[in-house]
């Protein structure tokens, strides 16, 4: 049986003719540069994730460079982040011309530790800490209220960094005790989505969003998208070219009124798959560390999707092995991320030989299933009966 990773051709044959139908319109209608299908995105994905306003753009790096430049993050400045992500998260940082700080992840959720964020900005004793980047990994918020606490103490503005988590909630426990759930990117200063194909809401192609409360800052992200112009041939700022190209945001106006039933496919796979290895050995062996839902205490009183399941990360021995494995039996996988960002050769001088011990685990023993919302129960099964049969090879 072939297994892949992900499968866009299933997702793509409940919505085809609703697709080319809508970039057939965006083709005939000439408007190729910004136009109504860009505006009605906005909207969309701003009324989705409860905030103010939606700024498209080129792309999800380009969403947290703008988000970056509209905050006069530039030289001599440092960024607070995560060891672990994706390349883009550090490199708009070093591309503004500040520097990377770290603080090490949490190994139950893969996601920036706030107490290991506290004894950074403390050491900060000159202030050079001028934004906090945290990740919502993998589709599930990182602890926002515990950055924003801090946020508030240093009084530095938060970009989340949403990219693999659009719709994901977090619930915002009250002093009163009330819990309030908001979703991924209407938590911080601002918050930017990929819409990369591979992503549980992608386009066809590159795209992304910065989404924001504030109105002030959402028109200035808007000029600096657009070569900091305004009016045209007039610059007040250095911007670039970040706009969001028409038949993307057309594409993904088909998709999102499916993105919550997709949200809900990738949870119901996901215990699918924890009910599946608990008929094996491998938990209580723990050759298998299956991702934990960090806010499941709130799912019995409150409906929240508080994990989508961008991507489904096992924590596995001989991970490597593994791997090859699984693929050589058909099975898609992939390995996010195989060195942490400040383990990368380019980041050079700036990693001062640091440490990140939960970072650099993550790195050496996770590995992706497919988990995509039209995945089958055979298919699944398939899968862990593979993994169960390479554990099996070391009895």
């Amino acid at each position: 049986m072939k297994v892949p990773l992900l499968d866009l051709r299933a997702q793509l044959a409940t919505i085809e003719d609703e697709m080319v139908e809508a970039v057939v319109n965006v083709v005939r209608s000439t408007r190729y540069i910004q136009g109504p299908e860009v505006e009605g995105l906005e909207q969309e994905i701003a009324e989705y994730s409860g905030v103010a306003r939606g700024v498209g753009v080129s792309s999800g790096t380009d969403a947290l460079l703008v988000s970056l430049m509209s905050l006069g993050i530039g030289q001599g400045d440092y960024v607070l982040t995560t060891p672990y992500s994706f390349f883009a998260t550090m490199g708009v940082i070093l591309r503004v011309g500040a520097k990377p700080v770290f603080a090490d992840i949490d190994l139950e959720s893969y996601n920036i530790d706030p107490e290991k964020m506290a004894e950074v900005l403390a050491a900060d004793v000159d202030h050079k800490i001028k934004a906090i980047i945290p990740v919502h990994l993998y589709g599930q918020c990182a602890d926002m209220k515990a950055i924003n606490k801090l946020a508030e103490q240093y009084n530095i503005p938060v970009v989340e960094d949403a990219a693999q988590a659009i719709g994901a909630e977090y619930p915002l426990v009250h002093a009163d005790g009330s819990v309030e759930v908001k979703k991924a990117g209407a938590l911080g200063t601002c918050g930017c989505f990929s819409f990369f194909p591979s992503k549980n809401l992608g386009g066809i192609g590159d795209g992304g969003m910065v989404v924001t409360t504030d109105e002030k800052f959402a028109d200035h992200l808007a000029l600096m998208r657009n070569h900091g112009m305004n009016p045209k041939y007039y610059h007040p700022s250095v911007g670039g070219n970040f706009r969001l190209d028409p038949i993307q945001a057309t594409a993904l106006r088909v998709k999102l009124p499916h993105l919550n039933s997709w949200h809900d496919g990738r949870r119901e796979n996901a215990d699918s798959y924890a009910e599946m290895f608990a008929r094996t050995s491998l938990l209580d062996e723990a050759k298998v560390v299956l991702p934990k839902r960090v806010y499941q205490e709130f799912e019995g009183e409150i409906a929240g999707r508080f994990h989508i399941y961008n991507q489904f990360i096992l924590r596995v021995e001989k991970r490597d092995e593994l791997r090859d494995f699984l693929l050589a039996e058909g099975v898609g996988c992939e390995v996010y991320y195989p060195v942490p960002l400040h383990k990368q050769e380019c980041l050079g001088a700036y990693s001062h030989g640091l440490s990140y011990p939960e970072a650099e685990k993550a790195a050496d023993t996770t590995i992706a299933l497919p988990i995509y919302a039209e995945l089958t129960a055979p298919m699944q099964q398939y899968v862990v009966d593979k993994i169960a049969e390479f554990y099996s090879k070391d009895c």
